[in-house]
């Protein structure tokens, strides 16, 4: 059982000194990997890893075809500038593969972390002889995932799943007694950059998370778009997070008079502190007006756009 560090209990210099030490000592003259997605945790991950191993922790960026546009690109840059190499692998072709035909939520998780740990990283843990793999779980992680509320991608043990025994290797999660309050103290204690440790979370199967439905590259990068433009339009907006979500059905609309059965975004912006619970931010009608209209004039085929009013709970922040 995790026992909870809460933000008011947490010494920011004390406990990273306490975790760079244990990831010193847990893996000892070996060598460890670790996948850097550019989110706070991971980011968070990395750094202590490069201050507890150094060249011994080998940092990849996992190139998967679902991140945010342009994002491969500007982690690896913003890493190099911090002195941390970080290697960019390229594996497009094969989760698309594992979500072809797949629109169950729980299926396309599932999908993701197989090809994730099983396929990607065991290959990476194979080619590196790692025995160790370094990430980023949260508390709240690993309460959603034991609740049965949503299976998280890298949640195993407190499953019962013994990674070892299941991929080949051994997972350190330094973070796993904070919440996602704590991981930005802690990150910005490391010296990360605020574009960082201020970043908003982005879920681990990534925009699969946000298409409810089949994960085609074609539906992805319509989400994509849509998930650009909405960060733009409210980069101003002092809000937890802010998504946009692709709707699978398609719905009845109108262009230059005829008939277009296009698609439909959904749009959520959250208030929260620490991702267990949140609230609708209130936005200004011309702030929605806006952005609906860039919505449909941007994203090709888009005919709707709605804004979600429902709390956490009963609603989850992501879609899927």
């Amino acid at each position: 059982m995790l026992k909870e560090i809460r933000i008011e209990d947490l010494n920011p210099e004390a406990f990273i000194a306490e975790k760079v030490k244990d990831i010193s000592a847990t893996v000892g003259d070996g060598t460890a990997i670790n996948a850097l997605s550019g989110g706070v945790d991971s980011s968070t991950v990395t750094l202590l890893g490069h201050h507890a191993l150094g060249e011994r922790l080998k940092t990849y960026f996992i190139e998967n075809g679902l991140m945010r546009r342009g994002e491969p690109e500007q982690v690896v840059s913003t890493f190099r500038e911090l002195g941390v190499h970080v290697e960019l692998i390229d594996a497009r072709e094969e989760f698309f593969a594992a979500l072809k035909g797949i629109t169950d939520p729980e299926e396309k998780r599932e999908a993701v972390t197989q090809t994730f740990y099983r396929d990607v990283f065991g290959r990476l843990v194979r080619e590196s002889d790692a025995r160790f793999l370094l990430q980023g779980t949260i508390l709240t992680d690993v309460d959603e995932t034991v609740a049965g509320i949503k299976r998280q991608h890298n949640v195993f043990e407190q499953l019962g799943i013994d990674p070892e025994k299941a991929f080949g290797y051994r997972i350190i999660e330094p973070l796993a007694q904070i919440r996602k309050d704590g991981v930005r103290r802690v990150a910005e204690a490391l010296g990360l950059p605020k574009s960082i440790y201020n970043r908003m979370p982005f879920p681990g199967p990534a925009l699969a998370a946000r298409v409810i439905g089949e994960a085609t590259p074609e539906r992805i990068e319509t989400v994509r778009i849509a998930n650009a433009i909405t960060e733009e339009e409210l980069a101003d907006v002092d809000a937890f997070l802010k998504l946009a979500i692709l709707h699978e059905d398609r719905v009845t609309g109108m262009r230059e008079g005829k008939r277009d059965f296009g698609l439909q975004i959904e749009v959520r912006c959250w208030d929260s502190v620490d991702a267990r619970e949140g609230a609708p931010t209130a936005l200004p009608w011309e702030t929605l007006r806006r952005l609906a209209d860039r919505l449909v004039a941007e994203v090709p085929g888009v005919v709707s756009v709605t804004y979600n009013l429902a709390t956490k709970p009963p609603l989850t922040m992501e879609a899927v």
